[in-house]
């Protein structure tokens, strides 16, 4: 059975790297990392003052009444949400609005307003908190403040699988697309975990570097903490034609798979099925795929095991991939960090530039894939795999290829 194909037409985003997704893309290929120190009172009790922090944010145009109800990783997605609409020339209207829906990833929700509720109660005795944190704090709060925010009335829902969040949510809008519920869809993932008690929880799991994120290099630390937004408009290739709008790129297939063996450490075989399966969608050889985005956290573990996982559906093909870790620069943005990494595939298909890992020092026999160090190559790119791996060993991988 034919199934209808499904383009990105519009880009948004916002992270350390920058307030938009073209500012992005010109610092992930100019290998600048934006991890640096904190800029925060809440964190005075904590061993890790460094993370990839949005310094500013740009003017969003927002009324007070409509922030007053967001928590932070809610307004970053409607931010990132508002440039991708304006991105793909596409107008909401009463006309259509119906046909257009919305699904946001989401990592670890409204930690911002948690911790505000915890000091009023707990530290400052008060009888009661904002009257908005229900609806601040819940997972599914930024899908709904992106619907009211551009009047979307079709599928709009939430998805949540910890660092996978982001591509499961862009793999269910495309569900969405392909079975007919709509013609439309805003998807990507958003988290903003730099408080106190997230980056307390992440300290006790003792994976968090101490200086910088440098994945695949042999003296890596672990992971660095980020915050921000990424969003896609994805369209039915039909519905996109009819419309005359600039088609960015195609999403080629999905793959999706669960480890199904521990909480936190990852396995070879999950990641290598939902890879397997993703190519098998998109119906690409190993051979067709040029680059892997590769979920590349900076970690012992998990830098080791994708490696081998990536080795185990590509064979000798391995060899002649390029590969890198952008959370290098923009860090680990948890809910968001798919969303920001498909900005990576989608201009790396469209430019022919693979954007660097960053920080990369020592080789690593155990990670001896080309994670083009420190550096962006020139390549032609006909096809990108973005993964993502998660707590839970849920993991989903998005194939991207150039439209033509």
């Amino acid at each position: 059975m034919s199934r209808a194909r499904i383009v990105i037409t519009g880009l948004g985003g916002i992270c350390a790297l920058g307030n938009n997704a073209l500012d992005i893309w010109d610092s992930m290929t100019a290998g600048r990392s934006a991890i640096g120190p904190i800029d925060s009172d809440a964190l005075h009790d904590v061993k890790t003052r460094i993370g990839a922090q949005i310094r500013e944010l740009p003017d969003h145009g927002l009324e007070r009444k409509r922030t007053t109800t967001m928590d932070r990783f809610s307004l970053l997605a409607v931010i990132a949400a508002g440039e991708a609409l304006a991105n793909a020339g596409f107008e909401v209207t009463e006309q259509n609005k119906s046909r257009c829906g919305s699904v946001v990833g989401v990592g670890v929700c409204g930690w911002e307003s948690i911790e505000e509720s915890y000091r009023a109660i707990l530290l400052e005795q008060k009888s009661r908190v904002n009257i908005f944190t229900v609806p601040r704090v819940m997972p599914g709060a930024a899908a709904g403040q992106v619907s009211m925010q551009f009047g979307l009335r079709g599928p709009v829902f939430g998805a949540t699988s910890a660092c996978s969040s982001a591509n499961h949510a862009i793999a269910s809008a495309v569900d969405q697309l392909r079975l007919g519920r709509a013609d439309m869809m805003v998807a990507g993932g958003s988290d903003a975990p730099l408080v106190f008690g997230v980056v307390k929880a992440w300290e006790a799991l003792r994976v968090l570097a101490g200086d910088t994120c440098r994945p695949f290099s042999a003296d890596r630390q672990g992971l660095v903490l980020g915050e921000g937004a990424g969003m896609v408009v994805l369209e039915t290739l039909e519905h996109a034609r009819s419309r005359g709008a600039t088609i960015l790129a195609e999403i080629g297939g999905v793959g999706l798979s669960a480890d199904a063996s521990d909480i936190v450490a990852p396995s070879v075989e999950g990641p290598a099925q939902a890879m397997a399966a993703c190519l098998a969608e998109a119906g690409l050889a190993p051979e067709d795929v040029d680059y892997i985005n590769a979920h590349g956290t900076g970690t012992k573990a998990n830098d080791r095991i994708e490696t081998e996982a990536i080795r185990s559906v590509f064979g000798k093909q391995a060899d002649k991939l390029s590969v890198s870790s952008t959370k290098s620069m923009h860090g680990h943005c948890l809910g968001a960090s798919g969303a920001l990494e498909l900005i990576a595939c989608v201009n790396a298909v469209r430019a022919g530039v693979v954007p660097p890992t960053a920080n990369y020092q020592e080789a690593d026999p155990e990670c001896d894939l080309d994670v083009t160090p420190n550096e962006a190559a020139r390549r032609d790119v006909r096809a990108a795999l973005s993964n993502s791996f998660a707590f839970g060993g849920t993991n989903a991988v998005l194939a991207v290829k150039s439209y033509g």
